[in-house]
């Protein structure tokens, strides 16, 4: 905007340069003037943008004119959003889904692996312990079996000790009793000679009177 001057200051300005004073307040005035009309111009021009929005039918967004622009702007900020997910976050979080499975099926292969082991060291443990049991039972028949023989043969040997004893205690008995006999014999020889005698008078002989024993 230009500055419009007063024939007044204008004057005051040519005829009289030494007084400065009186030439300052002369052009305050005109200062106000023109803030003033600045600011009633830019008064109006608000009231004038404002009414004009009002006029048209508010926010811009929902004004057809501007929907072609918006469309636009909206494919691209899909098209952008649809190639961030594509290319970024999906592999992403599939790179992390894939690792996330792998790492289970690893764990469950693991597990699987520990639980075989532990089945093939069960079944193994089951295996030694029916072997030990069979080597247990054996043992327990080999020992018996040699118990029974070697009782079997200290009774064989006990009862041919006692056999032994036994004939010779009867081999003694026969012995002593055939002895006793043999005097006995001798005895009645000479009971039955002595008796002969004194009923006849006359001995017998001894041949007669064993050969009469052993008749009787």
């Amino acid at each position: 905007m230009s500055v419009t001057s007063s024939p007044e200051a204008t004057t005051a300005t040519d005829t009289s340069a030494d007084a400065p004073v009186t030439t300052v307040a002369t052009l305050e005035p005109v200062a106000e003037a023109q803030a003033s009309a600045e600011a009633a111009h830019g008064d109006t021009h608000t009231t004038t943008a404002h009414a004009e929005e009002h006029a048209s039918g508010g926010l811009p967004q929902f004004q057809t004119e501007h929907w072609a622009g918006q469309m636009v702007w909206l494919v691209i900020i899909f098209l952008v959003l649809f190639v961030l997910i594509a290319k970024v976050f999906a592999p992403r979080l599939r790179k992390v889904i894939d690792t996330r499975g792998a790492t289970i099926a690893e764990d469950l292969a693991n597990a699987r692996a520990i639980r075989d082991e532990a089945e093939a060291q069960a079944k193994d443990a089951a295996a030694e312990t029916a072997a030990a049991h069979v080597a247990a039972r054996k043992l327990a028949a080999d020992a018996k079996a040699k118990a029974a023989a070697e009782q079997a043969a200290a009774q064989a040997k006990e009862d041919a000790r006692l056999n032994a004893v036994l004939a010779e205690s009867e081999a003694s008995i026969r012995a002593k009793r055939d002895e006793a006999l043999s005097h006995v014999t001798e005895i009645a020889t000479d009971t039955a000679s002595a008796l002969i005698e004194k009923l006849t008078g006359k001995a017998p002989t001894k041949t007669a009177l064993t050969a009469a024993l052993k008749k009787a």
